[in-house]
């Protein structure tokens, strides 16, 4: 049997990388911490990690024990905030996962609401175009603009919203508006860039609209960020399609207003362990709200 406080100072050196990390975090000196990684690595009979001048890297077989131990600690962390939760007000953290544009231009303006209504709730924002393991605690609710693939989350659906055609004034004062999607040969386009995964599909629909028998149209700046999208607009730098809720009232003009993209539907995602917890429910209901009043 192995033994847990050893396991849990194992868990925190992988975190870590380092033995002085470590120790500082667990109150521990490096001496005690490389003892009880030494005596679980004797005890398994294999070495848990590569040691380095830079720091420490897992084994095969140590990542195979994180890989576990971190699961299993997630799991107990999370039983006993729902335990601690089921008597009282909703409160403890709630890390909230959710795009760098959804959630820079769109949720941190409302976050001062929620957190009024719940001041005993600490809000944990973690945005990222990447997608993180909600089953593995990396965050424990979602807001994303796909369909969730892993079977163990539950997901429902927020709000239908679609991409739209802008540019500054600033913009449109120097090159004019495009009166069909053919006069857009004829003007500087903002694309999202080739190297990341786009958020949503085809989301560069921008350079085929009106085109009929060529190759679509070549951007003048690509970004590999709705966000950085968002900004090189605002900055007059060409014409962009960005999400309703990015752009409506943002000092930006709306272009070629009965063109847009296919419907996208955003979803609010979290983990089934997580179905009777009060601070997911408040700010699952709480999305709704904000998203009807707004009509996104």
């Amino acid at each position: 049997m192995m033994d847990w406080d050893r396991l849990r100072v194992f868990h925190e050196v992988a975190n870590a990388g380092s033995l002085t990390h470590a120790g500082e975090h667990l109150g521990l000196s490096q001496s005690a911490v490389s003892r009880q990684i030494s005596t679980l690595e004797d005890s398994l009979g294999t070495p848990l990690f590569h040691r380095h001048a830079r720091g420490l890297v897992l084994t095969e077989q140590g990542e195979l024990l994180y890989q576990t131990v971190h699961e299993v600690f997630a799991k107990l962390a999370m039983t006993e905030s729902l335990i601690t939760e089921s008597r009282t007000r909703p409160s403890g953290e709630l890390r909230v996962t959710t795009t760098v544009a959804f959630g820079s231009l769109w949720l941190v303006p409302r976050i001062h609401e929620f957190t009024e209504l719940y001041p005993e709730i600490s809000l944990n924002l973690i945005l990222s175009d990447q997608l993180l393991d909600l089953g593995m605690r990396d965050a424990d609710c979602a807001i994303r603009l796909e369909w969730p693939q892993q079977p163990d989350l539950i997901q429902s659906r927020i709000i239908t919203f679609s991409n739209h055609i802008y540019a500054a004034p600033s913009y449109v004062e120097r090159h004019g508006k495009p009166e069909t999607p053919e006069d857009l040969d004829n003007h500087k386009l903002i694309a999202f860039g080739t190297a990341s995964k786009p958020p949503v599909p085809d989301i560069n629909w921008l350079l085929k609209l009106g085109v009929t028998g060529k190759s679509p149209r070549q951007p003048l700046l690509q970004i590999n960020n709705v966000f950085g999208m968002y900004r090189a607009a605002l900055a007059g730098i060409g014409i962009v399609t960005l999400p309703e809720y990015m752009a409506e009232t943002r000092n930006l003009v709306r272009l070629l207003p009965d063109h847009a993209s296919r419907p996208i539907d955003a979803y609010f995602v979290y983990s089934s362990e997580l179905r009777r917890s009060k601070r997911v429910a408040v700010f699952r209901d709480f999305l709704v709200s904000k998203l009807t009043e707004a009509r996104v």
